[in-house]
């Protein structure tokens, strides 16, 4: 815990001095591209004069700066279509999410074709029709469950079966 401190405090000293140097390299070089104005002895033809000479080079930095960003923004246009070329290229699009929509085959038509679309598609109309068997009853069959085991017993029982069947699938 004691290293951790030390090493902060360390940082912390030399983000002071980093912050410092930049200071005084601002004021150096602001020192250099601007000299300071002597104002008190001037005439007031020589104050235009100046007032002039430094509305001449804000003009010109305005258009060095104006010209500065047109051209970053350029770049940056450019390199936002190189970017879509290289997601083009790759393959790799961004899909929408989907939205689940309910519609009838008829609505689908319409915003497909639009006011061409005349002919409403009814799509159970070739649908087969199936009927219905109708299961014959086995209650029937079924009845005092004595007559049915006296009766199926033996050989015989086995024969009325074996015809009950047959009679059954033709």
């Amino acid at each position: 815990m004691h290293l951790k401190t030390i090493i902060l405090s360390l940082a912390k000293e030399q983000l002071d001095q980093e912050e410092s140097e930049r200071e005084r390299e601002k004021e150096k070089a602001l020192a250099e591209r601007v000299p300071d104005l002597e104002l008190n002895n001037l005439s007031s033809q020589e104050l235009q004069d100046l007032c002039r000479e430094l509305h001449s080079k804000i003009d010109v930095t305005d258009e060095e700066r104006y010209d500065t960003e047109m051209k970053a923004g350029k770049h940056a246009k450019e390199i936002l279509d190189l970017s879509q070329k290289i997601f083009d290229l790759r393959g790799k699009f961004k899909r929408p999410p989907l939205r689940r929509v309910r519609m009838s085959a008829d609505a689908m038509l319409r915003a497909l074709l639009g006011s061409k679309h005349k002919v409403s598609m009814d799509l159970r109309a070739n649908l087969k029709s199936v009927k219905k068997e109708e299961k014959e009853d086995k209650a029937q069959d079924i009845g005092d469950w004595r007559k049915n085991v006296e009766a199926m017993s033996g050989m015989e029982g086995r024969k009325k079966m074996f015809d009950t069947a047959l009679q059954h699938q033709s």
